[in-house]
């Protein structure tokens, strides 16, 4: 496995293990590779709001953790943290399994932007955004997961 590969491993078992994701978002899975992230889970009545459909929140979480762990494929020593992040939501989803897929458009020293959108189990776009991102002082260690 080379060093990349490691980590990027290393990410999604972090992402995976930490409380929200291993408690509430129960299903969750995540692939990172160089500059992606997708994110997939499967719709859950405990995610909707009044009128049955997921709730905007899961659009940003998913949105958001895909364009982060874009970013944070290329930053292997530190944990980076949204600056700011813009969504769209587009259409309700009820079923089936959404999909958040994150790409990395814009890196310099200290600020990373990165894009991610959501699709139905249709493949039909339901919400994309873009988020500004930073590096943290927070190390990459096994004491938050990475390993």
């Amino acid at each position: 496995m080379g060093i990349m590969n490691d980590h990027y491993r290393k990410l999604e078992r972090m992402y995976l293990s930490a409380p929200i994701n291993s408690q509430l978002y129960k299903g969750i899975d995540i692939t990172i590779s160089k500059e992606a992230a997708e994110i997939a889970l499967k719709i859950e009545p405990v995610y909707f709001h009044a009128a049955n459909a997921i709730h905007g929140s899961v659009y940003f979480k998913l949105l958001d953790d895909a364009a982060f762990f874009a970013v944070n494929s290329i930053v292997e020593d530190v944990f980076v943290y949204t600056v700011s992040f813009n969504t769209h939501l587009l259409r309700p989803i009820s079923k089936g399994i959404i999909k958040a897929i994150g790409q990395l458009k814009f890196k310099s020293q200290n600020l990373f932007i990165s894009e991610s959108t959501l699709y139905d189990d249709q493949g039909k776009v339901a919400g994309f955004g873009t988020g500004n991102f930073m590096k943290s002082k927070i190390g990459l260690t096994s004491d938050i997961g990475y390993k």
